[in-house]
This record gives structure tokens, sequence and C-alpha cells, in this order.
């Protein structure tokens, strides 16, 4: 991800950058384990499934996931508030299953903040620094240095009711980074902000990550802070991870139907494997046409699938692309202006709800609702996935 426009000098001390750097710099190897994890509230009911996972330290990595999928309770085993029912947890190659929390070095950042109301903003900073017995100079010269890092220097005697939800969780983000831990981990971080504050702190803490190289695991529903902000997404559904990759590969190349669909918008076309070779299935839809697709979730003729296409693929022009392109007849069915796009609904493929997205820009297709149109992608936007 491209950092936001400005001088790196006047966000972050560099002072304090490079002491951390040098402290908590990515290193390769695995830094994280989950080993054959599970967890159960009742005995019964696994709500995390042999759970294998290894992160890199200063990697970023994000769980995200529907609600109960699982992804909250991994991170709060890792930060030891929940003990795993079976299975491993290793930091830095040493079991910390039954380590407690305040033993793990483990930064936490949650979404509401979990400020000391009755605290000044140095204060919160310093809290962690006397529980560990840090002289008095070396709290001072720290809090100076990581409210400065965070551009916070000037608010350190007020207090969190004196601040802005943006500032407080920029003082949260500090005071879990104020006494170097090996690990920050943030659950649903920005959920309490608003959507332009929210969007703007995903670069800031993207780019902190990526200035000091610290390791953060982070959990969200938010698809676009996700893929936005992570070096690895963890897509989490029933207790388990559907898929581990790059945001890039999550998009788009994605494993399954579950992810294909929590990851964006997505078109799926439910059919039938007519034939395999060359990594390629051909697909009969339900309406008949016969559609080649990218084979990955199919192994074999006859079996039911799910082709999937991102919507922003599909073109209106279908007669300006390849001649190999998969063409449809199409009925819209509405558009909707949605400023920078223009998301258009048509009837085709035997279902009334495929989305095509295309760029607002001039001399585009004018299109309303009634209009017969044709439509086409390239094949190696297409992706046979198990059925949806």
């Amino acid at each position: 991800m491209n950092a936001m426009p400005g001088s790196d000098q006047d966000l972050y001390s560099k002072e304090c950058v490079t002491k951390l750097a040098s402290r908590s710099g990515r290193e390769s190897g695995e830094f994280v384990v989950f080993d054959r994890v599970q967890k159960s509230y009742d005995g019964t009911t696994l709500v995390v499934k042999d759970l294998n996972l290894a992160i890199s330290k200063g990697e970023f990595l994000t769980m995200l996931g529907p609600s109960g999928s699982g992804k909250t309770t991994c991170l709060m085993m890792l930060a030891g508030f929940e003990t795993a029912t079976h299975g491993e947890i290793r930091l830095s190659g040493r079991d910390i299953n039954l380590v407690p929390p305040h033993k793990r070095g483990i930064g936490m950042v949650f979404q509401s903040y979990a400020l000391f109301p009755h605290m000044t903003v140095a204060e919160n900073l310093s809290f962690p620094l006397e529980v560990r017995s840090i002289p008095k100079a070396e709290r001072e010269a720290t809090i100076k240095r990581t409210l400065d890092m965070v551009k916070m220097g000037a608010f350190a005697n007020r207090r969190p009711a004196q601040l802005s939800g943006g500032q407080q969780q920029r003082i949260a983000l500090a005071r879990a980074l104020v006494f170097d831990p090996a690990l920050v981990l943030m659950d649903e971080p920005l959920g309490a902000l608003d959507k332009h504050l929210r969007e703007h702190m995903q670069f800031e803490i993207k780019r902190l990550h990526e200035r000091i190289g610290i390791t953060v695991v982070y959990v969200t529903h938010d698809q676009s802070e996700a893929l936005t902000m992570s070096d690895r997404v963890a897509v989490f559904n029933d207790g388990r991870i559907q898929q581990l990759a790059a945001p890039s590969d999550i998009y788009e190349r994605p494993d399954n139907s579950f992810v294909a669909q929590f990851i964006g918008a997505n078109n799926s076309l439910p059919g039938v494997v007519e034939n395999l070779s060359g990594g390629r299935a051909l697909v009969r839809l339900k309406t008949g046409e016969l559609i080649s697709a990218t084979a990955v979730g199919v192994t074999e003729k006859g079996q039911e699938t799910s082709i999937s296409i991102r919507p922003e693929r599909v073109e209106f022009k279908p007669e300006l692309m390849p001649a190999d392109a998969h063409t449809l007849e199409a009925l819209v069915i509405e558009t909707v202006y949605m400023g920078d796009i223009l998301h258009c609904r048509v009837k085709a493929a035997g279902t009334d709800n495929f989305i095509v997205k295309m760029r607002n820009t001039l001399g585009q297709t004018k299109l309303s609702a009634g209009d017969r149109i044709r439509i086409g992608w390239h094949p190696e936007d297409a992706r046979a996935l198990d059925p949806a």
C-alpha cells in the first residue's frame, strides 16, 4: 500500500522511529504460532477448530470474518484473556498457554480505547511503564517520544474526555506501543470512528507499522480495512481459516465461494462441470450457456460449481474485447450513480442480480432500465469454485 503524501519527519519522531525499528524490525521466521489450537466454551461446540497459523516478526496480519467466525476468540487466546482448549500457542518459540496476560509483553488496542478517564494522557502512557518499574526519568523521555510519534505531543496534560475520537485512538495506540511490546493486538480499533476518520487512521496505523516494523495482529469485520492495511489476511468462517494470503490474492483469486462472496462484490453463476483440462473448467450454466473458468474448487466432470466474476471485470462493450471473451445477453434492471463509479444491475444467465461496475468517465455508455445489451469478460477473470 502506498503511504499518504506528506513528510515522514512531520508525522513521526525520527529518533523514536529509529529506536523502535532497531528493536522490533521485520525478521523472517515464525514469531507467533498457533499449533492445532481449538477452543470450546461449553465443552461440546468448537468455536475455533484446529487452527494452524504462523505469523512472521514484523508482519501485519489481519483476522477477517463475520461475527461468530472465531477471529476475536483467536485474538483473546493470543492475548491471554482466553485459554485454548487444545493445542499450543507460541511466541518467539515459547509456549505461552499458561503465561498470564501481563507477562506476555503484548500491547492491546481496543475499539473502546480503554483509557483511564481520571488520568491525563501522559499518566495513561506512564501506567504500563510504572507497572514494569521503569525509572521516572526514562518514563518521561519514553512518553514524550511515543506521543511525538503519533503526533500527540501537545496533548500530554489533557484528559481523554477533552480529546476527539481520533485523538483518543492515537493515545490508545501510543499506550500500546510505549513499553516496546513484542507484539501489538488490535481488536476492531476503528469501529467507533466515522468513515472519513476511520479511513485516515487506516493509513496512519499502516504507515506507523511500516516505519517501526512492529508485529501487528488486527481483528476486523471491515473488508476495506483488511485489504488496505495488511501484509496478509486470514479470512475466518465457522472457526476455520478459509484462506490465508496477501490482500490482492484474497480479492482477485478467492479459494472458495465464501471468500468470494464475503470479500467485496461478487457475481455467482451456478452450473455443472462439463469438462476439465489444463487447469480450466468448462461449465454449463443452468440456462444452457457454456463458460470457461479457472478450475479452483472443482475436480471432476459432473460436479456442481459456482462461477465467480468480480463486477468490475465485466464490460458493457464486449465487441472491444479479445475474440475469446465470454459474452451474454443482458437486460438492464437498474443503474445507480455512486460518484466515481456507476453500479448497474442486470438480468443475465438466469439471475436478475448480476452486477456490473464501470468507472464514471467521459464518453461512458449511458444505460437505462429496460435496455437490452451484451456484457462480457475475459476467461481468466472467471473462477469455478465450490457451489455457493
